[in-house]
């Protein structure tokens, strides 16, 4: 997807979540702004994802390799109040990969299986 930028058009890495049983979608777009650093466009009717959303600001490539502890996006998640299962902060961790180009787009999922 792309987007106006000061008359120039930019790239943005784009993944729509399904988080599962809450249902509620998310929109994330991930925009490399500099040689090493992303940021963000997220869209979710989830309160604590529109928080998260509010409170994750620029990241630079070390970000995303501090363990989760010292994590900006996990830190985020966190003071949001995001379930501890949610998808979302770990695909905003792989949209940044891939739009800093240190990942290539891969669809990921978790499929339960009936036993």
């Amino acid at each position: 997807m792309e987007k106006e930028k000061g008359g120039k058009k930019e790239e943005a890495v784009r993944l729509e979540v399904d988080p599962g049983i809450c249902a509620f979608t998310c929109l994330i777009q991930a925009f490399k702004d500099e040689k090493y650093t992303v940021r963000f466009k997220i869209q979710s009717d989830c309160d604590q994802i529109q928080n998260l959303a509010k409170d994750l600001g620029k990241l630079g490539m070390k970000d995303l390799f501090l363990p989760l502890s010292r994590n900006p996006i996990f830190l985020s998640a966190e003071k949001s109040q995001c379930h501890l299962a949610c998808p979302i902060p770990c695909s905003i961790v792989k949209a940044a990969e891939v739009a800093l180009g240190l990942a290539l787009p891969k669809r990921v999922t978790i499929t339960f299986e009936n036993s």
